[in-house]
């Protein structure tokens, strides 16, 4: 039987009791109507599992006894920086919980040129709440114990000198011929998308100067929130741990 994943911000120690934070409260007790002596998974970001047995449960509080913690391998042996342009609507949505699934390590907002999103003061601070969310419950989905970050809404210029110690750095667009076959394995892997109208030529142009390398996915353009799940799929599957052996028990 598989036992709901919850995640908590809260230090996790084996052998504890452990109050529930209101969010995850609410979620155990209202929304999955769980009963005292039912089990959970608790993680914290830390890489483990702490399964956990629910010892009270009421309207507003719920309380569990913590097991000892299981090690969580589901992590990647490639670490990605996504850097990915601001969308509308749920587009956002859809490519942070796809690139959590399939194993983001960090991810940032950016704006650009052609970028038709603009975040300020409250309502930046809103979203980027919001789009941890989804981080959380992507990984609270798919398995993984670490919870990838989620950075503020920066330029590309800016983040460019974030990718400094990456050793393989992309900047996709289908106006090139270069594959990510033909490319050396990294360890580290910046990868930047652009947005719905595309990256300008001086983007690009800038993104090369940092040392990103052009590379396309094939002969179709995609969707700004389809192109990073394309991407990491074959990343992972090139360099990472999809297509390998893994115990995700």
């Amino acid at each position: 039987m598989r036992h709901p994943r919850i995640h908590t911000s809260a230090a996790l120690t084996a052998g504890a009791g452990i109050l529930l934070e209101d969010s995850a409260a609410q979620h155990v007790g209202r929304v999955l109507r769980m009963q005292p002596g039912q089990s959970i998974i608790l993680f914290n970001g830390d890489g483990r599992d702490y399964p956990a047995v629910l010892t009270r449960v009421d309207k507003k509080q719920v309380w569990a006894d913590l097991g000892d913690p299981v090690p969580r391998m589901t992590e990647s042996p490639l670490t990605v920086m996504l850097g990915q342009v601001l969308s509308k609507g749920d587009r956002m949505d859809y490519a942070i919980q796809k690139s959590v699934e399939l194993g983001v390590s960090h991810i940032v907002p950016l704006v650009s040129e052609r970028c038709d999103v603009r975040l300020k003061g409250d309502r930046e601070d809103k979203r980027l709440r919001h789009w941890q969310g989804v981080a959380v419950s992507a990984a609270e989905q798919c398995g993984r114990a670490v919870v990838p970050t989620i950075g503020a809404v920066t330029t590309i210029t800016d983040w460019l000198t974030q990718t400094a110690d990456c050793d393989l750095k992309l900047v996709l667009h289908h106006r090139t011929r270069q594959s990510l076959q033909s490319l050396t394995r990294p360890s580290r892997l910046a990868l930047m998308i652009g947005p719905e109208g595309g990256l300008t030529a001086d983007e690009i142009a800038e993104a090369e100067t940092a040392g990103f390398l052009p590379a396309a996915l094939g002969p179709r353009v995609l969707r700004t929130e389809t192109a990073p799940v394309a991407a990491l799929a074959l990343c992972q599957w090139l360099w990472g741990d999809i297509g390998h052996d893994a115990d995700t028990d």
